[in-house]
């Protein structure tokens, strides 16, 4: 027997439809998210082309020997003549060694709050950490500058000096001696260490514990101890929040501003050695924008507001890519 044919809709069912939807709401939630997402684009495409448009003057006089450690020019805003490379190589050393060390303590810290504090100290450690965490960068810098430099700083430079700065192979990361104030690069990144650990710490936390506990279960029935439960099931298993974790806490060092320009000396002449004042690209935008007096000097300070951008979509595209390579490991486990 032949199947009767839908008839059209008439115009009273399309309207009845909208209606329907409409009241429900899904026309009008899929229309916001489309448009805040839209915006978000939007604004970054903005802000970038902003940026690169008023750092035009700059480009057009030194390009590319801005960026280039090799080039004989130096930051001089009264020549006009301007160099970058000690800002970006004082912004990637302060924020790679603040990573390097706050990782292990957070992830530490992180394991025990999730799997062996008992909880009552449980309750409290979390509420510690989140405070951690909110902390204005300005009482970091205002602490580090009459507490954590002299008291920790200096004697810690100092040493590093007479250890490290002796080897030839390290000597010129560790040339000191460190100034009395222990304004330094090594300053800015111990500082830098205690502001991104309680990130890095809350997120790895808030991973391990979503993990199910069937995983924990089913190890410890194996005959794994809780040692090996937690480095060859749960970490693996969580590896691709914990690395979220990280470039969330490495986003934070590398644009830092306020904490990081109290504490680092601010000058273009530290060489190489972490014992040395120096700047990074946000110290240098926030200490100097508002007293360029000619328009290089802010189209230069401006390009380097492009440049610390760009170094931003990079390390957020490579963490991306990191996190996907580290799923589909998992996956295909």
């Amino acid at each position: 027997m032949r199947k009767a044919s839908t008839p059209p809709q008439t115009d009273g069912g399309w309207r009845a439809a909208l209606t329907r939807r409409l009241e429900h709401g899904d026309l009008i939630w899929r229309f916001a998210l489309s448009l805040a997402a839209i915006a978000t684009v939007a604004l970054i495409i903005w802000i970038a082309w902003s940026i690169w448009v008023d750092s035009a003057p700059s480009r057009q006089a030194f390009g590319l020997k801005f960026i280039s450690p090799w080039a004989k020019q130096s930051w001089n805003p009264v020549l006009d003549k301007f160099n970058a490379w000690p800002a970006i190589y004082g912004s990637l050393v302060t924020a790679f060694l603040a990573l390097l060390i706050a990782v292990p303590f957070s992830l530490a810290i992180a394991i025990f709050l999730s799997e062996l504090a008992p909880p009552r100290l449980r309750g409290v450690l979390n509420y510690m950490v989140e405070m951690l965490a909110a902390v204005p960068s300005v009482v970091y810098g205002l602490w580090g500058i009459y507490v954590f430099l002299p008291l920790v700083v200096v004697p810690l430079g100092n040493l590093l000096a007479a250890t490290l700065g002796k080897v030839p192979a390290l000597a010129i990361f560790f040339r000191g001696p460190i100034p009395a104030s222990g304004l330094s690069r090594l300053g800015a990144a111990l500082i830098l260490v205690i502001m991104i650990t309680p990130t890095i710490t809350a997120v790895s936390r808030d991973v391990l514990l979503a993990i199910p506990r069937s995983q924990r279960e089913a190890s410890l029935a194996l005959g794994a101890t809780q040692w090996e439960t937690v480095w060859k099931v749960l970490i693996p298993y969580g590896l691709s929040g914990i690395l979220g974790a990280v470039i969330l806490g490495l986003g934070r060092a590398i644009g830092e501003t306020m904490a990081v320009t109290m504490v680092i000396g601010n000058t273009t002449g530290g060489g190489y050695s972490i014992l040395r004042p120096g700047y990074t690209m946000a110290s240098i935008i926030a200490n100097e924008f508002a007293e360029a007096v000619s328009d290089m000097h802010a189209s230069a300070l401006i390009e380097i507001g492009v440049v610390l951008f760009a170094i931003t979509l990079l390390l957020n595209a490579f963490a991306r890519w990191l996190v996907w390579r580290v799923n589909r490991r998992t996956v295909g486990r």
